[in-house]
């Protein structure tokens, strides 16, 4: 470990070593649902850590806490986005206010002009992309997090009996920590050296001498309107899974709310009519978004992604097993998450 990061640049080691807790995080997934004998430890192992709620079995409950501690993964994701964010933003604004998308600028040019003030304009503005890029992607995050801690207070009505296994829990707040910190992966470590420069020259000069910046609505969102098609496009995909998860959520909130404490119904409306849990598919919809909205060329929201489309897919086979199993009216067209594939 200490080999593979040795001399790399601190924002090199970060991002590498995000990409490295994705991939360790996903492999075990992908192995134990390979269908073979073999594996069926770690396939047990595995589900007894995803269970949760209905589909925990009472032998399954010695390491457990409730199922409404659920609340801690929002209060930490909201915490931590908007301290992402807010972040972010100042540096990217302090680096480049008016930002494009970058373009391959070129090297002929710059050979005939002296070359290193353009090179060194070019960083810098492809730095300022990074970072506005990541201010769009951010906030997506933050519209994401302050749903779902909402649904997590006023939608869903958690049962005392409801419980989740302990590393159940400790992986979700590892998620909701790793996730906004991928999405800005790139120039976190930029952000980080820029505010603690803030914060030393606070400590030496002082309030009265700190230099004031005066800025207005606009100068501050505008270029996050200049950053291109595909971040509207990824902005459109995150709106649709954004909402269809809250209608779902809803759903189930209802059905939460009008039950008895152990009694169970087959949910129905949206996409409840197409796959047993469409709350997991909009939320894999709202990850692609991140993926659709860089243009697929970030490597480590790639691995974010596959994370959760991983541990919700095997998550949503346990759900349509259990369903299948209790109500035998159960819908045989409804899929497990995918659509005509899982």
């Amino acid at each position: 470990m200490v080999f593979l990061f040795h001399n790399q640049p601190m924002e090199v080691v970060l991002v590498q070593m995000l990409r490295l807790a994705w991939v360790a995080a996903t492999l075990p997934i992908i192995v134990a649902s390979i269908p073979t004998p073999k594996l069926n430890c770690l396939r047990g192992t595995l589900l007894g850590f995803a269970r949760r709620g209905k589909i925990m079995h009472s032998s399954s409950q010695k390491v457990t806490i409730s199922q409404r501690f659920f609340l801690h993964f929002y209060v930490v994701a909201f915490i931590w986005t908007t301290l992402l964010l807010v972040g972010t933003w100042a540096y990217a604004y302090s680096m480049v206010p008016l930002v494009v998308e970058p373009f391959s600028y070129s090297t002929i040019t710059s050979f005939l002009t002296g070359g290193s003030t353009i090179r060194t304009d070019t960083h810098k503005l492809r730095q300022g992309y990074v970072a506005w890029q990541a201010v769009f992607l951010l906030l997506m995050m933050e519209v994401h997090v302050l749903r779902r801690l909402y649904e997590t207070i006023h939608v869903f009505n958690y049962s005392p009996s409801a419980r989740m296994h302990a590393v159940g829990y400790l992986t979700g707040l590892f998620f909701y920590v790793g996730a906004p910190l991928s999405l800005c992966g790139g120039c976190a470590v930029e952000v980080f050296n820029f505010l603690a420069n803030l914060v030393t020259e606070f400590i030496v000069k002082g309030k009265n001498q700190m230099q004031v910046t005066e800025l207005e609505f606009w100068q501050v969102v505008n270029p996050l309107f200049k950053l291109g098609w595909k971040h509207w496009i990824g902005a459109a995909v995150f709106l649709w899974g954004w909402i269809h998860q809250h209608q779902c959520h809803k759903i189930l909130g209802s059905l939460r709310h009008s039950r008895q404490a152990d009694e169970y119904v087959i949910p129905h409306g949206d996409w409840f009519e197409i796959v047993s849990s469409p709350h997991y598919l909009s939320e894999i919809v709202i990850y692609a978004s991140f993926v659709v909205a860089t243009g697929g060329s970030n490597l480590t929201i790639w691995l974010l992604f596959v994370f959760v489309v991983a541990n919700l897919s095997f998550a949503a086979v346990e759900t349509h097993g259990w369903y299948r199993q209790k109500f035998e009216d159960y819908p045989s067209s409804r899929f497990a998450i995918i659509p005509f594939i899982l």
